[in-house]
């Protein structure tokens, strides 16, 4: 995990791996020393619902369905510990969050808008190559010593193209307008991302307003 306190905007930056449940502890302890007044995650409004409903301080486990290339993440994950699904980093905030009362705000585009954002960026030629390497992926995943190096490695292999990387910019985008909006009540804002998103993020939080 990465954390970055920036000053201006005043945002607690978190970078967690997606899945890898030792990484949710990590999490909640940053949440419980910086105590923010809002909470942002890297989340549609659908997941965001779909963990309130189904997961988060759920009664019984809800069955989730995963592709192939999620199945491989997974499996290589748990060399450093326990994985879970959903992203236990952002069940365990979100319940953070609801016990304190603390607004959680889903920063990441609906379902209808990371449709369009897919379509506007990955040509037919990208999303061929894509399947390709995400196939390629399953069967081989990357090689690391450390959690975060296997999250960027795996996300390093899977957004080589253009079009990948101008999909990744334009959601990362979308993320930032949306934690500027929650700015403007808060005087603490929290945010966490996956890890891979870390960097591009804290990027564009930092760059002067456009």
């Amino acid at each position: 995990m990465i954390v970055d306190r920036l000053s201006a905007p005043p945002v607690l930056l978190i970078g967690a791996v997606r899945g890898l449940y030792r990484e949710s502890d990590a999490a909640i302890a940053e949440l419980d020393r910086a105590n923010p007044d809002h909470l942002g995650l890297a989340l549609s409004p659908e997941e965001y619902e779909g963990i309130g409903t189904y997961f988060s301080d759920a009664e019984a486990e809800t069955t989730v369905h995963l592709i192939e290339n999620e199945k491989s993440e997974i499996r290589a994950l748990t060399r450093w510990g326990e994985v879970r699904v959903p992203n236990p980093t952002a069940v365990r905030a979100i319940e953070w969050a609801r016990l304190r009362s603390v607004p959680v705000h889903p920063l990441d585009p609906p379902e209808d808008g990371a449709a369009e954002m897919f379509t506007s960026s990955i040509g037919y030629v990208e999303l061929v190559r894509r399947t390709l390497r995400e196939r390629k992926l399953a069967r081989t995943p990357p090689t690391a010593t450390t959690p975060d190096d296997f999250a960027l490695a795996w996300d390093r292999r899977l957004s080589v193209g253009s079009g990948s990387r101008e999909l990744t910019l334009n959601r990362d985008s979308y993320l930032v307008a949306g934690a500027r909006g929650v700015l403007e009540k808060s005087r603490n804002l929290a945010v966490i991302v996956d890890r891979e998103r870390f960097e591009q993020v804290r990027s564009l939080l930092l760059a002067p307003k456009s």
